[in-house]
């Protein structure tokens, strides 16, 4: 797959803690991105943070330390990426899901091995 111009970025922050189904919420969200076929999903674990809680988790206090921030980055074309956000719908109670104009200078796959 190529893509290249003008893409969405659809960030999800969530924390590391909530689940679906007993199973992490950034994994179900990346499964069904690549289930949509999205062009690609990644998670990223922060350090420190705060939501609508108002509580800071971080990774320097042992007793806070279990629901780190979590951001689930998806980028592809505009169609593509809006057709996603019912299943975040259906998926996210609580956290941030925003969406951002990018423009995609690079992507694509590997090439098969030989």
């Amino acid at each position: 797959m190529r893509l290249t111009g003008r893409a969405l970025r659809l960030t999800v922050f969530v924390g590391e803690g909530d689940m679906w189904h007993h199973r992490p919420l950034a994994t179900e969200i990346v499964h069904r991105a690549h289930a949509a076929g999205l062009a690609g999903a990644s998670v990223f674990r922060g350090l420190e943070g705060f939501g609508a809680s108002s509580i800071v988790h971080t990774t320097r206090l042992l007793s806070m330390s279990q629901d780190l921030p979590v951001a689930v980055l998806i980028v592809d074309d505009e169609p593509r990426v809006r057709a996603f956000l019912p299943q975040l719908d259906e998926l996210v109670s609580e956290g941030l899901v925003i969406i951002d104009e990018v423009e995609v200078i690079r992507y694509t796959g590997r090439t098969a091995a030989r």
